[in-house]
């Protein structure tokens, strides 16, 4: 088995937001509420107001006297409810949960950004009914939405698969999308198939991006993705350096393996898109071509963080 684990648990999730679960369908409760609620209003692409070094919250009463449909509840803290709403015009100091999360923000904000933008995304696209198309509204404080004779959606969440892909020793693959710029690499991903286990997944996704067939799936953790609304199920595998690589399904554009040393000069370098974007890309470790890899948000950092703070010996397959 190789021994590989995470050295601690991916950012967003830390959530240390109290859903407070069971106010969503008292109405009387939430009303009572509403009078010293806090509000997060959310822009365009998930920006949010941001000075000072904390979230901007505002009185819940300046949306309107009472809970508004148009917004959903977050939970609680401190005995206050909080609740966010969609914002197509804010204004202001913005920041969004990708820009947020290199500037090592808490737990809660973490979390208060991830529930928030994974439940106003996916009211986005359920105005209406996927059975029939009938026009929903919301319910239960946002959490669900309802048709006209009662039939209930709750909140959709997508599972995908991500990995990464090792030799047992001192090497890994990464791999390149053809719209990142050209020294940007990541590990492999993809959403499961319906009937589909998750290893499976992981086997399909990996031979259909780069050919290469993988052994010894082993899970590691997991993350809520909110853009719009996954669950990224954290993944690593062995994989033979020496099987050529196949790019059948389009989606990658180009992978290399690379070495323990050249991905822990990278992470030294911090996240993309911190760094503008550099020359051409190179797997020799040369120095005007430096790998960059995904930012502190995305658990494919901590996957590789974790992969690359062990040596050979940590890896190997016993």
């Amino acid at each position: 088995m190789s021994v590989f684990e995470l050295n601690q648990v991916p950012l967003l999730s830390r959530s240390a937001l109290d859903r407070a679960d069971h106010l969503r369908g008292d109405a009387h409760a939430l009303k009572e509420g509403w009078a010293t609620a806090r509000l997060l209003r959310v822009g365009r692409r998930g920006a949010v107001r941001y000075e000072a070094g904390a979230l901007v919250w505002e009185s819940a009463t300046e949306l309107s006297a009472e809970p508004s449909p148009d917004a959903v509840f977050l939970g609680v803290r401190d005995g206050v409810h909080l609740w966010a709403v969609r914002d197509r015009d804010l204004t202001g100091e913005l920041r969004d949960l990708r820009q947020l999360a290199d500037t090592r923000i808490d737990d809660f904000t973490a979390g208060v950004l991830a529930t928030a933008l994974a439940l106003i995304n996916w009211h986005a696209g359920a105005i209406f009914h996927g059975a029939d198309g009938s026009p929903t509204v919301t319910a239960k404080a946002g959490w669900s939405r309802v048709t006209e004779d009662g039939r209930e959606d709750f909140p959709r969440t997508d599972p995908a698969v991500i990995c990464l892909i090792h030799d047992g020793g001192d090497r890994v693959l990464l791999g390149r999308q053809h719209s990142w710029p050209p020294t940007m690499f990541s590990l492999l991903a993809g959403f499961v198939e319906a009937g589909e286990s998750l290893e499976r997944c992981v086997e399909r996704e990996i031979r259909e991006e780069v050919g290469l067939d993988v052994r010894d799936i082993r899970y590691l953790g997991s993350q809520p993705w909110p853009f719009p609304r996954s669950l990224m199920l954290g993944f690593c595998a062995l994989g033979d350096p020496g099987q050529p690589l196949v790019f059948s399904d389009g989606e990658i554009a180009e992978a290399h393996w690379f070495t323990r040393d050249e991905v822990r000069a990278a992470l030294a370098l911090g996240g993309w898109p911190a760094r503008p974007e550099p020359g051409p890309a190179t797997a020799t470790g040369d120095e005007t071509n430096k790998l960059l890899l995904p930012g502190s948000v995305s658990i494919a950092r901590t996957i590789v963080e974790s992969w690359a703070a062990g040596d050979a010996a940590d890896s190997a397959v016993g």
